[in-house]
């Protein structure tokens, strides 16, 4: 009988980039852990995620956050690492001290790029670190971030300034390689301004300000940052396609409840 040859081509499946998002769940999925996710499924990165705490929020502010265990996090995060490696972490919402201190020594091991989005408060206004979180995050995570993207307040707040100029000598002074600080919050014309600095470059870009207040903007953007420079992206490039995948989204956002609007993350295009 005729015999039959299959011939089996084996395919080099390239995994997709992974990002560790490290920061807290917001219920209404425009910030947050969901918000992370979301913006790395359209980036093709693949999510390992660690939870520092749940919150009580909806799409007007922050009611309540309540930080996991320091223990039980230290936990979850060191079974999870011993098993699958990152490419980059993304760090958000840490919620107390305790799990600040658990999350650098985590980092700190990993010896990957960190991208720091600072959230120091929420968009209706509640402070969501207290006085000693900020300051554990000047002297400890700042010497080893990548890039660190704080809203305009979240920066003056860091460096104990009221000048962007002085604010971004203090972050690389304080060992940060670069930052983009966005200018949404206080912007006091129809243009947004985002200033991108390293120790060598300092850049302004311009965006027309968006006619909405929305939920959810710095998460995205640190997010996409963090997924371009994973997927191999040079550091000005990978800011500069966060920022027009940021802005797009936010044009396309909806009013899902009944105050910020949240960005679609949707399609990416």
């Amino acid at each position: 009988h005729d015999s039959k040859i299959i011939m089996q081509t084996k395919l080099k499946v390239k995994n997709a980039p992974i990002v560790l998002f490290i920061g807290g769940h917001d219920p209404s999925g425009g910030a947050g852990i969901q918000a992370d996710i979301e913006t790395a499924n359209l980036f093709n990165c693949r999510s390992i995620s660690l939870i520092t705490c749940l919150t009580a929020q909806d799409s007007s502010d922050v009611e309540l956050i309540l930080p996991q265990k320091s223990n039980l996090f230290s936990h979850q995060a060191n079974l999870l690492l011993s098993d699958i490696k990152p490419n980059i972490i993304k760090i958000g919402l840490l919620g107390n001290l305790s799990i600040a201190k658990v999350v650098y020594a985590i980092v700190n091991k990993l010896n990957v790029p960190v991208i720091l989005d600072p959230i120091i408060s929420a968009g209706g206004g509640r402070l969501l670190s207290d006085e000693s979180l900020v300051k554990y995050i000047r002297e400890f995570f700042l010497p080893i971030t990548n890039l660190i993207t704080p809203n305009k307040s979240e920066a003056l707040l860091l460096a104990k300034t009221r000048e962007i100029s002085e604010a971004m000598k203090f972050f690389i002074k304080s060992g940060c390689s670069a930052g983009l600080i966005t200018g949404a919050d206080q912007s006091e014309s129809n243009m947004m301004i985002n200033h991108f600095f390293t120790q060598e470059l300092n850049h302004e870009y311009e965006w027309p300000l968006l006619p909405k207040v929305y939920h959810g903007s710095g998460c995205t953007l640190s997010s996409a940052c963090a997924c371009e420079l994973a997927s191999g992206k040079p550091l000005r490039e990978a800011v500069e396609n966060a920022q027009k995948f940021t802005w797009e989204v936010l044009q396309k956002a909806e009013n899902v409840g009944s105050s910020q609007w949240f960005p679609n993350r949707r399609c990416k295009n």
